[in-house]
C-alpha cells in the first residue's frame, strides 16, 4: 500500500520531528516519487531562506531558571 505524505509531513521531516520509522519511510518515498521530491525541494528551499533564530538570554534569566530548578527538584530521601 502506497503512503501519501502531506506538506506538514515534509516540514516535520525537514525539522527532524519525525520518528525513525517515519524518517526512513519519507526518505524512501522521496527517492521513489519525483513529484514528492519536487514538493520537498520547494519546501526545503523556503526553509533555507528563513532567518535562523539565535538566542542569547541574559545571564540573570539563566540564573532564574537554574534557581527555580534547584527549588523544585526532588530531594533525595535519607
Amino acid at each position: 500500500m502506497k503512503q501519501y505524505y502531506t506538506q506538514l509531513d515534509l516540514i516535520r521531516f525537514i525539522y527532524r520531528e519525525t520518528s525513525a520509522a517515519e524518517t526512513i519511510a519519507i526518505a524512501e518515498a522521496l527517492n521513489e516519487d519525483p513529484l514528492l521530491m519536487e514538493e520537498y525541494e520547494e519546501i526545503y528551499s523556503g526553509y533555507l531562506q528563513l532567518p535562523k533564530a539565535k538566542f542569547n538570554p541574559r545571564p540573570s534569566a539563566l540564573q532564574n531558571i537554574l534557581s527555580y530548578s534547584e527549588q523544585t527538584a526532588l530531594k533525595p530521601m535519607h
